[in-house]
């Protein structure tokens, strides 16, 4: 593979080609025109950027409130690593959009570093292995209570976040120049090759530990003759992994595929990365409002209160009608969300 066919094997993820009116000419008169597909392009870019924008300010107020005013226990560490995986995510998607609306203002020396895309990767990679670790970690606490709250290592959580995070950071450095510079004499082609095959062997690793335990906590809440209480951080749980099986996931499989599926932007049918873009932008938005969310309601109504409070709520893992009253509880809402 040449410089140049390596160039275009990397730079195919996100094209301005969708901003740049077509021209036919009539009677020797040139007209511009956009295609339905072009036009769709557009709109997703827009709200991509205003959503991105959104999740950036919603996890930033997550990571401050988590970071800086709430008492850490084993979940809030995992909570705190996933905001900021969703917050780097949507920081380089934001950036991505950005670009490509500066060049639909006319700013036409605008170029994209490939430096970019590995760390949006890196931090989609960052985010799915840390909800993967969530599920794992739910999963011990109520197979193995008495193990998991009495053996359990303390820094458990800390060193399973920074393993994960320097896994993902090494499969994003495999992307891009970094080819060049960890394999200064292997072929660009087997590099890229091998970079897909253990990204797509982990990825898979990652979405059948997702499932599989996410399926078992399902089960032991919901069925069987010991089921155990519903309680707020099952349902932050749940629904954190149901929002990424719907919006997170597609962009990682399309990711995976698209050496495969190039033949979709031949200009016969429109090309579904940008779809897969915004639905990744929508998920890494969508898991602080979910933390809110779940911490608003009590006893099936929602209530205002502070961010602090909700998230405090959000990670509580006693069943709702032991939790104290807001007033008459002498209890600190930090003592009872601890796993």
């Amino acid at each position: 593979m040449s410089e140049n066919q390596s160039g275009d094997f990397l730079s195919k993820d996100l094209s301005f080609s969708t901003l740049e009116p077509k021209t036919i000419s009539l009677n020797g008169t040139y007209h511009f025109y956009f295609t339905s597909c072009d036009i769709k392009d557009q709109v997703i870019i827009w709200f991509s950027l205003i959503i991105s924008l959104a999740g950036i300010v919603l996890n930033a107020i997550v990571l401050w409130i988590l970071g800086f005013q709430m008492h850490r226990n084993a979940f809030s560490v995992y909570i705190i690593n996933l905001a900021v995986a969703d917050f780097l995510f949507l920081c380089f998607q934001f950036l991505l959009c950005l670009l490509v609306v500066l060049y639909s203002f006319g700013i036409t020396y605008i170029h994209i570093s490939q430096f970019i895309y590995a760390l949006s990767q890196f931090a989609y990679l960052s985010g799915l292995s840390i909800l993967s670790t969530i599920s794992i970690e739910r999963c011990l606490s109520v197979m193995w209570p008495i193990w998991y709250r009495c053996q359990r290592p303390r820094n458990t959580s800390a060193v399973t976040c920074a393993l994960l995070w320097a896994l993902s950071l090494l499969l994003g450095l495999l992307r891009g120049n970094a080819c060049g510079l960890l394999y200064t004499h292997f072929d660009p082609f087997w590099c890229h090759t091998f970079y897909y095959l253990i990204t797509a062997v982990w990825s898979i690793v990652l979405f059948v530990v997702l499932c599989g335990f996410s399926l078992i906590l399902f089960v032991r809440i919901f069925c069987g003759s010991h089921r155990i209480p519903v309680t707020r951080l099952y349902m932050t749980i749940a629904l954190t992994v149901l929002f990424f099986l719907f919006f997170g996931l597609p962009f990682g499989i399309y990711w995976l595929i698209s050496e495969w599926v190039e033949h979709l932007s031949d200009g016969k049918i429109c090309d579904f990365y940008l779809e897969t873009f915004l639905l990744s932008c929508v998920n890494s938005c969508a898991n602080p409002i979910i933390y809110f969310f779940v911490g608003s309601i009590r006893h099936r109504r929602f209530q205002r209160r502070t961010l602090k409070l909700l998230l405090q709520r959000a990670m509580q893992d006693t069943p709702e009608e032991e939790e104290g009253g807001e007033k008459g509880s002498s209890r600190n809402p930090e003592d009872v969300a601890t796993v």
